[in-house]
C-alpha cells in the first residue's frame, strides 16, 4: 500500500501514486544507503527528493527506476506491486530517468538518439515518422529541438532537451530528473521548469533530484528531505522555506543569505590587466582587466568552458599568459611562475583538490608542506601541528594527522586545502590576496556553509578575494562584485546587488547586456 500522504495536484479523487517506494532498504557492503524509506509521487506533481551528499537520494531513484532492487521494502506503480530488475523494465512501466551525466552518441543525430536501444523500433526505422514524432513532442512540452541536428552542434541545454524527449518518446509518464540544473544557465534552468510544469499539466508525475535550495522552493510541490538515509522530514513548499529545509538536511540550523564585505578598502591587492592566454589557435583568455581590493571579494561567474580555468591558472603564476601583466600586492608576478606569486602573497585554492590542490598519496601533515618554502632541513614537527589544529578548528574527519589525503571526502580534502592556503592570515608575511576556485562543488550544505564563512573571514581580515565558480546562487551570496566570463571575455560587470538576476544569466549565455529585454 502506498504511503499515505494527501494526494498531488494533478490527481484525481481516490487515484493511486504513480510511483511508491514502500519501506524500501538498500545496503551496500559497509554501508546502510536507504533505511526503511517511503516516498511517492502522484500524477500532475514535482516531488523533489532533497539531500545532502551520501544522503541516500540518488539510491532512492536508481531503485524507482529499476537500476538497483531494494533489500528490503518494494517499488508500487498505480498503486501495484512491480518488480523492476532494470532501467528497461523501468521503461516498460513508463519510468525513465534523465541522469546528470548525459548518456548520448555525439555523432548521431537528435532523432537517431532518441530511438537509439529502444526494443520497440523496427528493424528498418522510418525516419521521417520518427522526426515528425520527435518535433511533435517537442513542440507539445515547450522543448524545441531539431531532429536532424547532430547532438556535437548542440548547447548543454538542447542535449538536456533530447535527454528528455527520448523518456516521453518511449511513454514515460513518471520522470525522475537527477540534478538536472547543475550545468545549466538560469536562462536554461527557467526554460526547464517551464517544461517541467508543462509536463505535470499533462498528467506526467516528475522526482526531481536537488540540492540547489532556491531552485526546490520554486520548482517543487512537495519535497522529501533525506539525511544518512532515512527521512528527516516531508512538506509541501507552500509549507516551508528555504532556512527549515536545510535545516531538515544537516540536522541544525543553517545560515543562510547573502554577505557583503564591511571595510572595503582602496588599495588593490590582486590584478590582471589585458590578461590573455592562447593555446595554439584558441584564444582562452581575451583581454581580461580585474581588480580586487583588500576586503573584497569579486566573484567571476560563468557557465563552464568559459575561460575561467585558464584564467585562474594564469594569476597563480601556474602558466604564464601570452599577453598582460597580473600584480599580487603590488608585485608584477607575470611569468615568474607559482612561487613568486606565493612569494608575493597569493594563495591558490584549484577546482581539482586531489591532483592539483593536494597530493592523494601523501599525509595531511606532507601535504601541509608542499608550499611551505623548503631549506636542507623539512620541519615536519611544525606542520604535523598546524594541521592538528586545523583539524580541530575546522571540524576535519579524519583519524589522525599521518591519513593520506586520499582517503578524505571531498568537504574534508577542501578543508584541508582551505586550512594550508589561509594559514597566517592576517599576520605580514600571510595571504593578501585568494583565489578559490569551485569553492563548494559537491559539498554537503554544512560543509559548504563552513567553507563561505571561511571565505567572508579572509574578506572581513583584509584579504582580497577572487571566487570562480559556475554556481549563480553561490557567487552571488557572497560576492560584492560580479564579472561574468563568456569565450574567455567579460560579458557584464558590476556591483552585485545592482546587477539583475536576469541580466547575469543572458550574460552567461552570451547575450549582451544592451540586448537583453
Amino acid at each position: 500500500m502506498s504511503p499515505a500522504v494527501e494526494a498531488g495536484p494533478g490527481a484525481s479523487p481516490g487515484q493511486p501514486a504513480a510511483i511508491a517506494a514502500v519501506n524500501v532498504t538498500k545496503r551496500f557492503p559497509g554501508v546502510l544507503a536507504t533505511d526503511a524509506v517511503d516516498f511517492c509521487v502522484w500524477p500532475g506533481e514535482v516531488h523533489t527528493i532533497l539531500g545532502e551528499n551520501g544522503a541516500g537520494k540518488s539510491t532512492l531513484a536508481a531503485m524507482l527506476c529499476g537500476l538497483y532492487r531494494p533489500d528490503e521494502g518494494h517499488i508500487e506503480r498505480d498503486g501495484k506491486q512491480v518488480r523492476l530488475r532494470s532501467p528497461r523494465d523501468g521503461l516498460a512501466y513508463g519510468i525513465g530517468m534523465v541522469h546528470q551525466h548525459f548518456r548520448l552518441v555525439d555523432r548521431f543525430t537528435v532523432a537517431e538518439n532518441v530511438v537509439l536501444g529502444d526494443p520497440h523500433q523496427a528493424r528498418i526505422l522510418d525516419r521521417r515518422a520518427i522526426e515528425e514524432r520527435v518535433a511533435e513532442i517537442g513542440e507539445q512540452f515547450g522543448l524545441p529541438i531539431d531532429p536532424r541536428a547532430v547532438i556535437s552542434q548542440l548547447t548543454v541545454g538542447q542535449r538536456q532537451r533530447v535527454e528528455i524527449v527520448k523518456m516521453l518518446y518511449r511513454g514515460a509518464d513518471v520522470l525522475l530528473l537527477d540534478e538536472p540544473t547543475a550545468v545549466l544557465t538560469p536562462p536554461e534552468v527557467e526554460a526547464l521548469f517551464t517544461t517541467v510544469h508543462s509536463m505535470t499539466a499533462e498528467g506526467k508525475a516528475i522526482v526531481f533530484i536537488s540540492h540547489k535550495l532556491g531552485e526546490v522552493m520554486a520548482v517543487s510541490d512537495r519535497v522529501t528531505v533525506m539525511r544518512a538515509g532515512a527521512v528527516t522530514g516531508e512538506v509541501a513548499t507552500a509549507d516551508t522555506n528555504q532556512r527549515h529545509l536545510a535545516e531538515l538536511m544537516v540536522g541544525h540550523p543553517v545560515e543562510i543569505g547573502t554577505r557583503r564585505g564591511s571595510n572595503i578598502r582602496a588599495d588593490v591587492a590582486l590584478s590582471a590587466t589585458g590578461v590573455t592566454v592562447i593555446d595554439g589557435d584558441q584564444t582562452l583568455v581575451d583581454n581580461i582587466d580585474i581588480e580586487v581590493h583588500r576586503g573584497e571579494i569579486v566573484g567571476i561567474a560563468g557557465v563552464s568552458g568559459n575561460g575561467q580555468r585558464p584564467l585562474a591558472r594564469a594569476l597563480a603564476g601556474v602558466i604564464t599568459p601570452t599577453s598582460g601583466h597580473v600584480t599580487v600586492a603590488g608585485a608584477d608576478v607575470t611569468g615568474k611562475g607559482p612561487k613568486a606569486a606565493r612569494r608575493a602573497g597569493l594563495s591558490f585554492v584549484p577546482e581539482d583538490r586531489l591532483g592539483t590542490g593536494l597530493v592523494p598519496g601523501l599525509s595531511l601533515t606532507d601535504n601541509m608542506l608542499l608550499t611551505r618554502p623548503r631549506g636542507f632541513i623539512v620541519d615536519r614537527r611544525s606542520a604535523r601541528a598546524e594541521i592538528a589544529t586545523a583539524i580541530d578548528e575546522y571540524e576535519i574527519k579524519t583519524p589522525g594527522t599521518e591519513v593520506q589525503a586520499r582517503n578524505l571526502s571531498g568537504g574534508n580534502s577542501q578543508k584541508v586545502l582551505l586550512a594550508r592556503e589561509l594559514a597566517g592570515l592576517g599576520d605580514p608575511g600571510g595571504p593578501q590576496a585568494i583565489i578559490v576556485s569551485s569553492p563548494t562543488r559537491g559539498l554537503d550544505i554544512g560543509a559548504a556553509e563552513f567553507v563561505r564563512g571561511l571565505l567572508h573571514d579572509a574578506r572581513e581580515r583584509g584579504a582580497a578575494v577572487l571566487i570562480i565558480s559556475e554556481d549563480l546562487e553561490e557567487v552571488r551570496s557572497l560576492s560584492d562584485r560580479i564579472a561574468v566570463l563568456y569565450r574567455g571575455r567579460i560579458a557584464l560587470e558590476g556591483a552585485t546587488d545592482e546587477l539583475p538576476f536576469e541580466s547575469i544569466g543572458l550574460a552567461m549565455a552570451g547575450v549582451a547586456h544592451e540586448e537583453a529585454p
